[in-house]
């Protein structure tokens, strides 16, 4: 395909990779996020494409401009089930095949792909042993709302072709000749699209105000560096859904006035900035980037920013300190940056979700979007659910879906049948929620009074053995070696609060430090330079807030009701159980079990005890005990 010059040239590009995808009666696409290829998706990939050719089956392995063969065989992106990869969607089935390994290739290539079967053996069995071949009829996908994500796992992720054959840049096409910049704007406003990176900000009014400002040139920066633990929403559409997330782009671009982007992207995400680099290059050679985009007088250059590692670089504007090549520092805002952002010029930046709404709010309206979630915090949500619940991966809701939904219809409950405890909710900024927040929907206006955020949406499921102040613990942990220590109140008082955490979960706790720990968090939360260091301490302020208790317990009773803190944690031996072998003492470093001898029944055994002056708890004798004779004391 030569590079599109009109906007009649796309048009027919459009239909003519539509009829070569629809000329493929069966698709069979592996999943290729980023989870999948850890549990080994190429191998089974390269694995189909081997047996297929082995056995002469007519089959695509790209989609080109003229229709190919009826059977094609693509890299999709992430479906979301993530504890359930390698992931195989068989179309227009809708057969979802899970757990796939290579050695199941003969069976998909002779039953599915040469005689249009399912290989019953690879659907997906839920806790009950019931088998369930449609992904739509899982109960994972069953209540989510795939918005933004409806063509992640559809379509190659590494085509542009089969992006255009499903619609793709029809919205950046109708922006481009038909409409306003102002009536752009208006549409985003209409839509109330709410930043998806955590604060919610109105899309349209920033669009707005950076289209009014004065100043040139104006640019449009994508917030990529997707920081908090557990998180991967951003990663997937990056790597399953380039081109929407670009496509986004050029919508605000031509709506501002903008002729250059930037999309920073965490270094740690080097398969994302493959598969962006891969969609830029096509775009280009395509004329949807680049000078004279379409023959008219909008140009538009995107560049990939690789950020280095910091997680304060998901502030604004750090991030565009970090991309003008200074270390990536909060500055103070005397300014919005939609006046004075990357080089002090005008600049929108949203993430990488906003902007995969925006193509599909073009095309269907400001009033369809508005249908979908409360009209106070409209359109969907991704959330990445992990933790300690039966279905883990990516999910996609609408705004104001209840806790409850999501932990017990979607994730399948808590792992093990265990109690629910909580779960954070929003990352390090974030706080925690409990079963008293069940019915809490998750939207901008409810989370936070239940004193958490959505952030970018992460959601760690906690059990009854999780530790609440380990909790704290480890995300203070990661947020004072990630604090940027410019401002004294989040690098000093970070730091003490976490020396306090660590003291208490050490079995080391003292009276006044929960009063102490309060304090230094309402002050860090006041005081502090940027947004990440005001909400550092949230995840200490909800649990002190829902768990008090067990602060109390650590401090007071010397006791870690959840049996998590190692320190806290004090073994025994049961005499009447301990088979007297001797494996637990041979471990032990530190000397502390001791033969004894005892009369039980009238007969004299021998038996082992711990003492626990000199007990380090390494558990090692725990592990090796045949007897299950050592057992932690409640």
């Amino acid at each position: 395909m030569s590079k599109l010059t009109s906007r009649d040239a796309l048009k027919k590009a459009r239909e003519t990779y539509k009829k070569a995808l629809d000329a493929e009666k069966r698709k069979v696409l592996v999943c290729a996020g980023n989870g999948c290829i850890a549990s080994g998706s190429l191998d089974v990939y390269n694995k189909l494409a081997e047996v297929i050719k082995s056995k002469g089956v007519k089959c695509s392995l790209e989609m080109k401009e003229e229709p190919g063969h009826p059977v094609g065989l693509k890299k999709g992106g992430c479906p979301g089930f993530c504890n359930q990869s390698v992931l195989v969607l068989v179309e227009p089935e809708g057969w979802l095949y899970t757990k796939v390994t290579p050695e199941d290739a003969e069976d998909i290539v002779e039953q599915t792909i040469k005689n249009g079967k399912p290989v019953e053996r690879l659907a997906y069995k839920g806790p009950d042993g019931k088998a369930v071949l449609k992904k739509a009829e899982i109960p994972f996908y069953k209540k989510q709302t795939r918005v933004v994500l409806e063509q992640c796992g559809e379509i190659d992720a590494e085509n542009i072709r089969e992006y255009l054959a499903v619609g793709g840049y029809s919205a950046f096409e109708k922006v481009l000749f038909d409409m306003t910049p102002e009536a752009v704007c208006k549409e985003v406003t209409d839509s109330n699209l709410r930043g998806r990176g955590g604060a919610g900000f109105p899309a349209g009014q920033k669009w707005g105000d950076t289209l009014k400002a004065q100043g040139a040139p104006k640019y449009v920066v994508c917030n990529g560096d997707e920081g908090d633990p557990g998180a991967f929403m951003d990663q997937s559409v990056m790597e399953g859904l380039p081109h929407q997330m670009i496509e986004g782009m050029l919508i605000a671009a031509k709506a501002i006035g903008a002729s250059q982007g930037y999309i920073y992207v965490r270094a740690e995400y080097p398969r994302a900035v493959g598969r962006l680099q891969l969609a830029i290059k096509q775009a280009t050679e395509f004329g949807l980037l680049g000078e004279k985009i379409l023959g008219t007088d909008f140009s538009f250059e995107l560049i990939i920013y690789r950020g280095a590692g910091a997680f304060v670089c998901g502030e604004g504007s750090a991030l565009m300190g970090s991309i003008e090549g200074r270390r990536g520092m909060p500055r103070v805002k005397r300014y919005r940056s939609t006046e004075r952002g990357l080089y002090e010029k005008p600049t929108v930046l949203n993430n990488v979700e906003t902007f995969a709404n925006v193509p599909l709010i073009i095309n269907k309206g400001a009033k369809w979007y508005r249908g979908i979630g409360p009209d106070s915090s409209p359109g969907t949500k991704t959330f990445a659910l992990t933790g300690k619940i039966v279905n883990t991966g990516l999910i996609e809701v609408p705004m104001g879906t209840k806790l409850r939904e999501i932990i017990f219809d979607i994730g399948g409950g808590i792992l093990g049948g265990k109690k629910f405890k909580a779960v954070q909710i929003g990352g390090p900024s974030g706080g925690c929620l409990t079963e008293a927040d069940f019915d809490l929907p998750l939207d901008f206006e409810n989370v936070p009074k239940a004193g958490a955020i959505i952030g970018s949406g992460g959601l760690v499921v906690m059990d009854e053995t999780n530790c609440m102040i380990e909790i704290a613990r480890f995300f203070m942990n990661f947020t004072q070696k990630e604090s940027c220590g410019k401002c004294v109140p989040c690098r000093e008082g970070t730091m003490r609060m976490l020396e306090i955490l660590e003291r208490i979960v050490n079995g080391q706790g003292k009276e006044g430090d929960i009063e102490l720990l309060d304090e230094l968090a309402v002050t860090i939360s006041k005081a502090a330079l940027c947004g990440l260091g005001k909400t550092a301490p949230n995840p200490v302020l909800s649990t002190l807030k829902r768990f008090r208790n067990e602060y109390e317990d650590h401090i007071y009773k010397g006791k870690c009701t959840a049996k998590e803190c190692q320190k806290m944690k004090t073994l025994s031996i049961i005499p009447e159980a301990c088979i007297g072998c001797g494996a637990c003492a041979k471990v032990c470093p530190a000397d502390a079990i001791s033969q004894q001898d005892k009369v039980l029944d009238g007969k004299k055994k021998a038996y082992y005890v711990i003492d626990k002056t000199k007990c380090i708890k390494c558990m090692s004798c725990l592990e090796k005990c045949k007897s299950e004779a050592i057992k932690l004391e409640d």
